[in-house]
């Protein structure tokens, strides 16, 4: 994937495999719980709804639990292998 940069909008991207297992996923959600059959059309809209709305959100989310498991890691280095320097 290219990086990010800032002035343009970041889209999630799904693999296509993903993308039909949502779907499936969606459209049987939708039979079970409303009794409702969902046209692939409309599955496809409501995906890409949802991705647009949640998607930047929970992809910050991420970098940011990332980010925050990385610094935690990176402090253990002083701790757990940082030498003792005797003066001499």
């Amino acid at each position: 994937m290219a990086p990010h940069r800032g002035d343009e909008p970041m889209k999630a991207r799904l693999t296509e495999e993903r993308r039909e297992t949502i779907l499936r996923s969606l459209r049987g959600l939708y039979s079970r719980e409303f009794d409702e059959d969902l046209s692939p059309y409309r599955a496809e809209r409501i995906l890409e709804f949802f991705l647009k709305a949640l998607g930047p959100a929970v992809y910050n989310q991420a970098i940011g639990d990332a980010r925050a498991f990385m610094f935690e890691k990176l402090e253990d280095l002083d701790v757990d292998f940082r030498e003792v320097e005797e003066a001499e």
